[in-house]
């Protein structure tokens, strides 16, 4: 009569403990609430009752698990179960919100030690702080403890296949422990043929991930320095590409976790054989899974890594934001056989520019030698140097940096933003007839964190192209890089 009594009550126990599990404390407080009631005390009911309560996650579930566990300590005083979740439930108590619960823990530590000093209740409660508890509701914490079940049964079996038929075998010993559900489901998709990379992922996502960033940040480090027209988009798609493993790895462990919550579902309404609930039989059932720890070793070492990575990245990212080419400017008294006048002083399209960023300018026109005073010039050049590290490609085709001046000079046909030239930058140019003389002439304003300039010709005939080329040919001839 005891030995069925005790069945009756393992079989309520796993119950409530599987509907804890599947996220239902409720209905699993219920269940425990109504056994005791009819039956009486019972240490294994009292602490499936006090997990329901913590299973909430709240203050006041916290506090009522706590009255649980001294109601089930006062009745059994060396109970390991007991002592050991209420250590647990010590241990993840905030000191500052309930001080006097968390002192308590270190008691009940001692009195385990004492008790069941090779348990592996004490090593649960003693790790209870800093691993993840096994009851949470959150879906990062179901994936790590997932995770790292699978990567641990993988690690240690001779094959995955190996490790999957173990897995099974422990989770149909113990039907309602959700836990070795996930790993029997988990091992059981992932030793599946194929998924070989899958597993890789599984056992060595930390060394994947790190090197994914360092590849981005190599590319990024790249793109600052040495390739600036590469866009930042390439760097986020490579990634974001390198990333997609991932996506097809989380897929698997959550349709795995799926399964499991069906099995889970279905042995929540079965009754569970005597043996199987724990209640004495011949078979050794499944082995103690060791606490999952929220943050490993290993973890901390590439979270440093990936820190410094991050510093290197923005360190660089300051520095060239801080960088601008150095540019010397040629002056030239004549140019392609033209004779040149100075015009600082009548015509000064930088003057928006703040003198603290100017290092130096030149404006000049190119006339022939025996051009009349009221002929057109063939060229008007000005251009400066300095730091405009902070220069964008708007400021130039929004005409921010060098203003396109037309207004009263001429009837422009059109505009479009031109290629870079030979040292980077933006430019934009435009067509237009002068008013006074008729002339078709064109006007190239360019800028890059070192220099600005503008230059205006005549373009009778010539196309975007040569447009375009005429004014990086000037610009390259009045800038030159500088020499340190």
């Amino acid at each position: 009569m005891n030995d069925t009594d005790d069945n009756m009550r393992d079989d309520i126990r796993g119950r409530v403990d599987a509907l804890v599990a599947l996220g239902r404390p409720a209905e699993a407080r219920a269940t425990a609430r109504g056994a005791l009631d009819a039956d009486g005390p019972d240490a294994g009911l009292l602490l499936a009752l006090a997990h329901a309560h913590m299973a909430e996650d709240d203050d006041d579930h916290d506090d009522a698990a706590e009255q649980v566990f001294r109601e089930g300590l006062d009745a059994f005083p060396d109970d390991i179960g007991l002592l050991a979740g209420y250590a647990e439930l010590c241990a993840r108590t905030d000191a500052l919100d309930r001080p006097g619960r968390h002192a308590r823990g270190p008691v009940l530590l001692a009195r385990l030690r004492e008790l069941a000093p090779d348990s592996p209740e004490l090593r649960r409660s003693e790790t209870a702080g800093s691993s993840v508890p096994t009851n949470a509701k959150d879906s990062v914490s179901a994936r790590r403890t997932q995770s790292f079940d699978a990567a641990r049964s993988f690690a240690e079996a001779p094959t995955p296949r190996a490790a999957a038929v173990q897995a099974a075998q422990w989770a149909a010993a113990a039907p309602r422990v959700l836990r070795l559900a996930v790993l029997a489901e988990t091992t059981d998709a992932l030793a599946a043929p194929g998924r070989t990379w899958s597993r890789v992922l599984l056992r060595r996502g930390l060394e994947y991930r790190f090197a994914v960033g360092v590849v981005t940040a190599v590319l990024i480090v790249l793109r600052l320095t040495v390739l600036p027209t590469v866009p930042y988009g390439v760097a986020t798609g490579v990634g974001l590409l390198l990333g997609l493993p991932f996506l097809g790895l989380r897929k698997q462990l959550r349709a795995a976790r799926q399964r499991a919550a069906e099995r889970m579902a279905a042995a929540v309404t079965e009754a569970v054989p005597g043996d199987e609930a724990g209640a004495g039989g011949a078979e050794v059932g499944p082995p103690e899974l060791p606490p999952v720890p929220r943050v490993a070793p290993r973890e901390y070492a590439f979270a440093g890594a990936g820190l410094a990575l991050l510093l290197t990245v923005g360190v660089t990212a300051y520095v060239s934001s801080l960088a601008y080419p150095r540019y010397d400017i040629v002056a030239h008294d004549t140019f392609r056989g033209l004779k040149g006048f100075d015009l600082r002083e009548e015509f000064d399209p930088f003057g928006a520019v703040p003198d603290s960023e100017l290092e130096e300018s030149a404006a000049r026109v190119y006339v022939a030698e025996d051009a009349a005073a009221d002929d057109a010039a063939e060229y008007l050049v000005a251009v400066t140097t300095g730091d405009f590290h902070e220069m964008r490609e708007s400021y130039v085709y929004d005409g921010g940096a060098v203003p396109v001046e037309t207004e009263g000079i001429g009837i422009v046909h059109d505009t479009w933003g031109a290629g870079a030239g030979p040292y980077g930058g933006w430019m934009r140019c435009l067509r237009y007839t002068e008013v006074t003389t008729g002339t078709l002439r064109a006007m190239c304003v360019w800028a890059d964190k070192g220099s600005m300039g503008m230059v205006l010709f005549t373009a009778a005939d010539k196309n975007h192209d040569a447009v375009e080329e005429t004014a990086r040919s000037v610009g390259a001839d009045f800038l030159r890089p500088a020499r340190d």
